[in-house]
């Protein structure tokens, strides 16, 4: 489908697209979603203050998402693929922001280096270079700084045809949020609804120090997705003082 047809189909979103032109392409395919049910206490000591967590039923969650980026450019721009598409993993919890609710991210990962230093200097997201791997059915990382590892073997099943009130919880998300020491930075995006299929994961081994006692154990529910066609605005800058809850 056109950039158009994506612009015209919002039924699906918790609210309406914004008004200025769209800033950015890209896609997000052969995703690999796992998710945690975590302890609030534990993981408030991630999230800046200013944001409220969300909460499923009386609980936080994270996600670690697993997926190859593709085409990423700037609106008048073509996709140039030495660095317009990598391999990428984030940890993510979900929060919500004046009256909109979102993914706030722990921890990005990109396997280029080059595109992660473009990515971190453009949207101020956390990126950082990991060497990563993957095949139709193994996904492998490995940062050398942080000692961070990641190594997952799946198999793919059939599609889901009627998701799940989580389902959709965790994965119809249409803004981003990051922090620096004054503001709170929002990004607003728009995909078509995901469609997701079944997963196996067949050997998991997660090895992030600092999250280890989030990422416990194996994960509470696991999906995969082809991929979503993705465009996204700019970057939206909120003082910390401007919040109700600072």
């Amino acid at each position: 489908m056109s950039i158009q047809q994506l612009l015209q189909t919002t039924n699906h979103r918790p609210w309406q697209i914004p008004s200025e032109k769209w800033k950015f392409y890209q896609e997000w395919n052969k995703t690999i979603f796992l998710h945690w049910k975590v302890d609030l206490n534990e993981l408030q000591k991630f999230v800046p203050k200013e944001l409220e967590i969300d909460l499923f039923e009386g609980s936080p969650w994270i996600s670690l998402v697993a997926f190859t980026m593709e085409k990423i450019r700037p609106r008048y721009l073509p996709a140039f693929p030495p660095i317009s598409n990598f391999d990428e993993i984030n940890i993510r919890t979900y929060v919500k922001s004046k009256n909109k609710t979102g993914v706030y991210f722990l921890s990005i990962e990109g396997g280029n280096s080059i595109s992660c230093k473009i990515a971190k200097e453009i949207s101020k997201l956390p990126y950082r270079f990991s060497q990563i791997k993957r095949t139709a059915t193994e996904f492998n990382a490995s940062n050398l700084t942080r000692k961070d590892q990641l190594a997952i073997d799946y198999s793919i099943g059939k599609d889901v045809v009627s998701k799940t009130a989580l389902d959709v919880w965790l994965t119809e998300r249409y803004a981003l949020y990051q922090d620096t020491t004054q503001h709170i930075n929002a990004f607003e995006i728009h995909h078509f609804e995901w469609e997701i299929k079944e997963i196996e994961i067949n050997e998991l081994h997660i090895d992030y120090k600092r999250f280890d006692k989030l990422l416990i154990g194996p994960p509470v529910k696991a999906q995969y997705s082809d991929g979503v066609k993705v465009i996204a605005w700019g970057k939206n800058k909120y003082r910390k003082t401007s919040f109700h809850n600072v």
